[in-house]
């Protein structure tokens, strides 16, 4: 099956194909990452390119996107390009500044989808994390909903075809969808899912709410040191992940990502190497059972491997709530 015609309808009538390629690497080799593996993504079928400024490599990315349209490979409109906006870029003036300037990185003249990173404000400024003398994060407190008026007019310029968020918990999600004079809705809630971590009753909250749930980390994580709980066990060892994926002949990997499309979540899928990246595009010729989705859907524990704890003081810590 082709994965470049695998696509989810959006509620403001876009589609967003359902395997995207995310572009997060640790700081020492994200730039060189991006330059490597994201051709390559694209030239195997990947259309759907995921990036953030908090990843600091979108020049690398937009040059890897750039080189594939002027080799016509593809043409911008096949390719689904979504950024984020930082958590020191929420005040209502800043958002358009940040936007312009993950264009100006990617060299686009618009990204597909444009969602806030998190509902946690920082200290606006240069820094990603700014710090105050001990040590710890400096909060800014900023209501997200003003936020989300900024992030419309900028659908409305043109900046980006489609607006979302990703990180929210489904009580700040209802805050935006019942705000005053909301203009548009969220067209997506990117958030941590994996069979450790199903989100079921954020999946449920979310389609009943036309908002297409997108997974990150679903192959787990890269446990990278700052940001991983190292101590959670590795979801591709798992026992029942493996029994399924030697049934179909597929990897654990595979059967994780496929697990995603089945139950109507967008995936991403994240490869530091050739091999990985080209088999996770094969996530479309096999199809689970339904024993095999109740199997999977059994393997829920609630681990969440990004636990975010240095926000864990912020009043709008999402991860507080139960989903």
């Amino acid at each position: 099956m082709d994965p470049k015609s695998q696509r989810v309808k959006l509620n403001d009538g876009h589609f967003i194909p359902v395997l995207g390629f995310g572009t997060y690497a640790p700081p020492e080799v994200a730039k060189r990452d991006a330059l490597e593996f994201t051709p390559f993504a694209i030239e195997i079928g990947f259309r759907h390119i995921d990036c953030a400024h908090a990843y600091q490599n979108e020049e690398e990315v937009g040059q890897a996107i750039r080189s594939k349209i002027a080799d016509g490979t593809v043409k911008r409109e096949d390719i689904f390009c979504t950024s984020k906006l930082w958590l020191t870029s929420l005040r209502p003036e800043l958002v358009r500044p940040a936007l312009e300037k993950s264009l100006k990185n990617l060299q686009l003249d618009y990204v597909d989808l444009y969602i806030m990173h998190y509902p946690l404000a920082l200290k606006p400024g240069e820094e990603l994390y700014p710090k105050d003398e001990n040590g710890k994060l400096i909060f800014d407190s900023v209501d997200f909903c003003r936020t989300w008026e900024a992030l419309e007019k900028c659908k409305d310029a043109g900046l980006t075809k489609s607006i979302g968020v990703s990180n929210f918990n489904h009580k700040q999600l209802e805050k935006i969808l019942n705000k005053p004079g909301l203009k548009y809705k969220p067209v997506c809630n990117q958030v941590e899912c994996h069979p450790y971590l199903n989100q079921s009753k954020l999946l449920d909250f979310c389609k009943a709410h036309e908002i297409v749930l997108v997974a990150y980390a679903a192959l787990g994580s890269q446990r990278v040191k700052e940001w991983v709980n190292p101590n959670h066990p590795v979801l591709l060892e798992d026992p029942v992940l493996s029994a399924i994926a030697q049934k179909h002949k597929k990897t654990a990997a595979l059967v994780a990502l496929h697990y995603q499309i089945q139950r109507g979540v967008v995936v991403l899928a994240k490869g530091n190497n050739k091999k990985w990246i080209k088999e996770n595009i094969q996530v479309f010729d096999f199809e689970l059972t339904p024993e095999d989705m109740k199997a999977i859907d059994g393997l829920n524990r609630n681990i969440r491997y990004y636990d975010l704890h240095l926000c864990v003081d912020h009043p709008e810590f999402p991860f507080s709530e139960e989903y």
